[in-house]
């Protein structure tokens, strides 16, 4: 299936690995021109995008810089994928309301809500002029908000409707913007022992190996496995592309089939 991008350009934010780092994969092979931002450049990152930026982007002069350079480095932007998210597990609280501290809202709120708004409101007139094209990386937590951290959950349910108050001010100026919720994934958010997985694996007593083996049915997932970061990948490409032209404001899940609701 022809997805007819070649030649355009990308931003990805969150890039260097993980779910951001496929989508730049995959991209790059449709023959986007991808500009992959990250706090931290991964050598698998620098060998599939045209450019990177090792950038803070929580913070809004990290999200307005990164738009800047991109622009720079590709002519402007036709695609942008606000997929940063998660952030720091140190200072990660996976207790209840009372266990978190007001920093940990600032900080969640700051790279899954606030730094896709600051990266769009700069890349806006470069989308606007190109006709382009917007996905946010949301969650299936913004429905299901059980297990993740408090802030986390709040933030990405605000991300998602970002994506569709977005969707209905720019659809009609020829900019589209749709939203893709993944539920786990085997990114390194939960594949690293040292990550979001191996807190929770510590924070149940149990092995960090075994709670990704038991997580499917955990979780009573109609496929009984966990999700491929390529896998979102390919859903995000597709919506980018000339073949999902109509297709504005969806909030598309791809979860194994882990929410059970309509």
């Amino acid at each position: 299936m022809d997805l007819g991008i070649t030649g355009r350009t990308a931003l990805v934010t969150g890039a260097s690995r993980g779910i951001g780092l496929a989508v730049a994969q995959v991209l790059a092979a449709e023959g986007v021109r991808v500009v992959g931002a990250a706090r931290t450049v991964t050598p698998e990152l620098a060998e599939v995008a045209a450019a990177t930026v090792a950038v803070d982007l929580s913070t809004r002069e990290g999200a307005r810089s990164v738009v800047e350079r991109a622009i720079a480095e590709v002519g402007g932007i036709d695609f942008l994928v606000n997929n940063v998210g998660a952030g720091d597990t140190d200072g990660m609280v996976l207790g209840g309301f009372l266990d978190s501290d007001d920093e940990q809202w600032q900080r969640i709120f700051d790279l899954n809500l606030f730094s896709p708004v600051w990266t769009t409101k700069a890349a806006l007139p470069s989308l606007l002029e190109r006709k382009g094209a917007i996905v946010n990386i949301s969650s299936i937590n913004a429905r299901m908000p059980g297990g993740a951290p408090i802030g986390y959950a709040e933030a990405k349910a605000g991300l998602t409707q970002f994506g569709k108050r977005l969707s209905e001010e720019l659809g009609p100026l020829g900019v589209r913007v749709n939203t893709v919720s993944p539920g786990v994934v085997t990114s390194p958010l939960w594949t690293d022992p040292k990550g979001f997985g191996g807190k929770v694996a510590e924070l149940f007593g149990v092995g960090h190996s075994e709670l990704l083996v038991a997580l499917p049915t955990q979780l009573n997932m109609a496929s009984r496995r966990l999700t491929e970061p390529a896998e979102v990948a390919d859903l995000v490409a597709f919506l980018l592309s000339a073949r999902a032209a109509n297709i504005h404001g969806a909030d598309y899940v791809i979860d194994g089939g882990t929410i059970k609701t309509a």
